[in-house]
């Protein structure tokens, strides 16, 4: 299109909307833009997600697709209950912003379910704007199945919250590793399985989340609504392609799993590139499959004449009245209003530490050459400065033998936080229960979960203990969380509503200094307690009420 059809466009589409309209969907454009700007990173690192790059271009191609051929379906002209309509949309939309937002400074803004919060909220806005066009004041994009479609595929572009995700995943993962396993038996191959791994002859081969389908399963969703769509009209055919495309990834997937443990089974090294490519190429073999049934559906089946409707802004007779003005304004205050909301929050999640305050010199509060053990102090231990937000760290482990000689070893580590430099739900984020089960430990039954310490002649406050191993070896953890000189009672990373309370309860950016300091060791506390080392640990901890 010209520079003079663009010109030509606008000024009738503001002729139709008046300037509270533009102003309406232009900041909803802007949010929109600026979503798509956060998602990215996701889309294109994510596999599961890489459907979602597509999403603003299909947007806008079935929004087009609907004014022009989508039956011209609007709605009653009822302002007033459509104005409750949008102030309860629009309202509920900012109210999951805000939940979002809280859980950001709780955790941090890419993690999967504040995308999935503040996704969640665009969608809404998105349906609001939808609702104005829609209007019988308006008339610019129409109530049909494409621009429901156009407006879904915001929701199957966003990560699923990781819990859920979790449970689908190890559902497909077992559902594939028995009929993998079943098949198998069928073709006369012994093999056994063991969870999500099948024990060949000659090999191993592991139904890893990568091969459980959930990347093939959710992209040919978001494909079979948008087939359905962009090609055919009737119902039946929509549902039909909608209902297939999860059959047909499941199907899929397991004819990839099943080639790369048959290929395992005949000695070829099925990592790396068979495995990658497999993927990709069952994930664009089930696309063109289904896209090539859409076009089979769409050439037979029979289409109704609905004189192929096109709204047109050329020469309109429509101009705005009150009720497009009043339905305008609130759109584009309900945009506003989450544009500043969203401005307001990052700026207060910047890292901004008191520049008065120096912090304390750490690798000094550790005893550097104890008597009687040898120090190997953690020389990576700064890859974690950006999603801890602080390079105040240190970790030293401390080795030697006992009267039998056999291994003791005591790991302590620290980390600092001046006022103002992160959140405490952030700090309480990165606790061992978070951390060390994705790194292999694998966590214990304790009868206990807190406990007093006896460190010289005193006692220290009550820090959370913790069990782990890993290849069947355990280790005793100890920790604490100090905030402004105080222990605080631990947080637990998988409760969101407990982050979201420590955010309400300390502040965006917490402006007391925050400690967390973390021990554990091979042996129980009552085998090392007596060493002169421990005192000489906890000599500097104390100030911070540990």
């Amino acid at each position: 299109m010209s520079l003079a059809g663009i010109t030509s466009s606008f000024n009738n589409l503001h002729r139709r909307i008046g300037i509270a309209g533009v102003v309406a969907l232009v900041s909803l454009g802007i949010l929109a833009v600026i979503w798509s700007v956060h998602m990215a990173p996701a889309w294109l690192n994510n596999p599961d997600l890489s459907h979602g790059l597509f999403t603003p271009i299909l947007f806008g191609l079935l929004i087009r697709e609907s004014i022009y051929h989508g039956s011209p379906r609007f709605l009653p002209d009822r302002p007033r209950t459509l104005a409750t309509l949008l102030v309860f949309i629009l309202g509920l939309s900012l109210l999951i912003l805000a939940t979002g937002s809280l859980y950001a400074v709780a955790t941090e803004w890419g993690h999967p379910l504040v995308q999935f919060f503040l996704g969640i909220s665009l969608t809404g806005a998105v349906v609001g704007g939808w609702i104005f066009c829609a209007s019988n004041s308006v008339k610019l994009v129409p109530i049909n199945w494409i621009s429901a479609v156009a407006v879904g595929l915001w929701v199957l572009s966003l990560p699923l919250p990781p819990g859920s995700y979790n449970q689908l995943t190890l559902s497909l993962q077992f559902r594939v590793t028995e009929n993998v396993l079943s098949a198998l038996h069928v073709l006369g191959i012994p093999a056994i399985r063991n969870g999500n791994i099948i024990n060949l002859a000659h090999a191993t081969v592991g139904v890893e989340e990568a091969c459980s389908g959930v990347r093939s399963l959710i992209s040919c969703i978001y494909a079979g609504f948008f087939f359905s769509a962009a090609f055919v009209r009737s119902w039946p055919s929509r549902i039909l392609l909608i209902g297939i495309a999860p059959v047909l990834a499941v199907m899929m997937n397991f004819v990839r799993s099943l080639s790369l443990t048959l290929m395992a089974n005949a000695n070829i090294d099925i990592e790396g590139t068979w495995h990658d490519w497999t993927g990709f190429g069952i994930l664009l073999i089930t696309a063109l499959i289904l896209a090539g049934i859409a076009i089979v559906l769409e050439k037979i089946e029979t289409r109704p004449d609905s004189g192929m409707h096109r709204t047109e802004l050329v020469g309109s007779r429509f101009s705005p009245g009150p009720e497009t003005r009043h339905l305008a304004t609130i759109l584009s205050c309900a945009c506003a209003f989450g544009l500043l909301w969203i401005i307001a929050f990052q700026t207060m999640t910047r890292t901004s530490p008191s520049p008065d305050l120096k912090a304390p010199a750490l690798a000094q509060w550790l005893p550097s050459n104890p008597t009687g053990w040898q120090v190997a102090p953690e020389q990576d231990l700064y890859r974690f400065s950006d999603i801890l937000e602080t390079r105040d760290l240190v970790q030293r482990t401390y080795g030697r033998l006992d009267e039998n000689g056999k291994p003791i070893n005591i790991t302590v580590y620290l980390a600092y936080w001046k006022p103002g430099q992160s959140s405490v739900s952030l700090v309480a984020s990165h606790t061992p229960d978070a951390c060390w089960p994705g790194a292999g430990w694998v966590a214990q039954p304790t009868a206990y979960r807190t406990v007093q310490l006896p460190v010289g002649t005193r006692t220290t406050e009550p820090a959370e203990y913790r069990v782990f191993s890993f290849n069947e070896s355990p280790r005793h953890v100890w920790f604490w969380h100090s905030y402004n000189r105080r222990i605080i009672e631990e947080l637990n990373p998988r409760r969101p509503l407990e982050l979201i309370t420590s955010v309400l309860r300390y502040g965006v950016r917490s402006e007391g200094d925050q400690l967390f300091v973390r021990i554990s060791s091979n042996r129980e506390w009552n085998e090392i307690r007596d060493d002169p080392l421990i005192p000489q640990i906890f000599s500097k901890l104390q100030p911070y009420g540990i």
